[in-house]
């Protein structure tokens, strides 16, 4: 096989395990907490702890990188996602899911900014494009226990939750063995470095940062605050058609991006005009609870994922390579960081207003550094 198809395979099998064990816990999140009797701030905690774990273990990433190198540091945290995500399913009790969810998302976090660089090493003149296949592989991953565990994995186990989360874990062991032997052999290395601390007074880590934050924010928080917005408004009969088409409405971008990407990889405009579509999507939500709901929730997950392919790809074009794992940590720890902020910020608005619509103000003001940062960033920048 050609060898950019190998490792365009390999990038986007990848992409699905960023979020395969993920979300594999929503759709039998109703039979844990039957079967463990959680309470809904511990199911609150349970589906947040994975962001934090983005944000916290991002820059130990990036240790882990310089040390061992990008693709062995890929390979540990499939490995550590997998064993996370399968023992979840083992846990006697909600600490030991907290614990187990806590490993499973450090693998994952170790895993995302592995991918710049290799992306770099692997595909050189595509860079864009490789970025817009192992995002659309991501999105593809958020998919598949949705659609695939209700109708079909919980049936062949007997409506056995544990079960389900040890077979989402599968494809992570057999992604990981494919990359391990597969891999590309790349003239460009993806060695160790001695540097891995990202450079927190670089304002290029800044803006880089506040951008995809942008999308992270409205994306996690309109997920969030969704449902509750509808339901105060009497609405609870689109909570799931406005899900659906908040998440959903990715994959349109993911695959407009396959074919673009490589024309857009240098440009502000296409951050800007995500940035508007987005913020038009959250005026949409606040001024209506009908079928415009759901439209406007869609033009999220679209811009939302437009911005993520793109600012993903940035990381690699900008900088040397043996900045890229830094760089990419430093932009994961800020920009989770800002959306699980953000999400405190929006509960207290809508907690001291007493109206579900504030809740979305700080989220729309997250997203304005798609309109106002954008346009500093030197895209002419060149590696070296």
């Amino acid at each position: 096989m050609p060898r950019n198809f190998i490792a365009l395979l390999l990038l986007w099998l990848t992409g699905n395990a960023l979020r395969l064990p993920i979300l594999a816990i929503p759709p039998v999140l109703a039979l844990i907490q039957t079967d463990l009797h959680l309470s809904g701030t511990e199911i609150g905690v349970l589906t947040g702890l994975p962001v934090i774990l983005f944000a916290a273990v991002a820059v130990p990433g990036s240790l882990l990188i310089a040390r061992v190198g990008a693709v062995p540091a890929l390979v540990i945290g499939l490995l550590l996602a997998a064993i996370g995500s399968g023992l979840r399913g083992l846990a006697p009790g909600i600490i030991a899911l907290y614990a187990t969810t806590i490993l499973m998302g450090a693998g994952i976090a170790i895993m995302q900014p592995s991918l710049p660089p290799i992306v770099r090493a692997w595909l050189p003149a595509r860079i864009g494009f490789g970025t817009a296949v192992y995002t659309n592989g991501l999105l593809v991953g958020e998919s598949m226990p949705v659609a695939f565990t209700i109708p079909f994995v919980l049936p062949l186990f007997a409506e056995n939750w544990r079960a389900s989360l040890v077979f989402w874990s599968l494809p992570l062991v057999l992604i990981a063995l494919v990359v391990f032997v597969f891999q590309p052999r790349s003239k460009i290395t993806v060695a160790p470095s001695r540097r891995w601390l990202p450079s927190w007074r670089d304002p290029l880590l800044w803006k880089l940062s506040f951008v995809m934050g942008a999308a992270n924010t409205m994306y996690f928080c309109s997920n969030g605050f969704l449902p509750g917005y509808l339901a105060s408004n009497g609405r609870s009969d689109l909570i799931g058609p406005a899900l659906s088409a908040l998440n959903i409405g990715q994959l349109p971008a993911s695959f407009l991006l396959l074919a673009m990407a490589s024309r857009w990889e240098r440009r502000a405009w296409p951050f800007i005009a995500a940035g508007v579509i987005a913020l038009t999507g959250i005026g949409g939500i606040v001024l209506t609870a009908n079928l415009w709901t759901v439209i406007s929730a869609g033009l999220i997950g679209f811009a939302c994922a437009g911005v993520l392919a793109l600012a993903l790809a940035l990381p690699a074009l900008l900088v040397p390579p043996e900045d890229v794992p830094r760089l990419a940590a430093g932009m994961f720890t800020i920009g989770y960081g800002m959306a699980m902020i953000v999400s405190v910020i929006a509960g207290a608005a809508w907690d001291a207003a007493g109206i579900a619509a504030f809740a979305f103000l700080p989220i729309a003001l997250a997203g304005l550094p798609l309109l106002l940062v954008t346009a500093s960033i030197d895209f002419s920048r060149r590696k070296h």
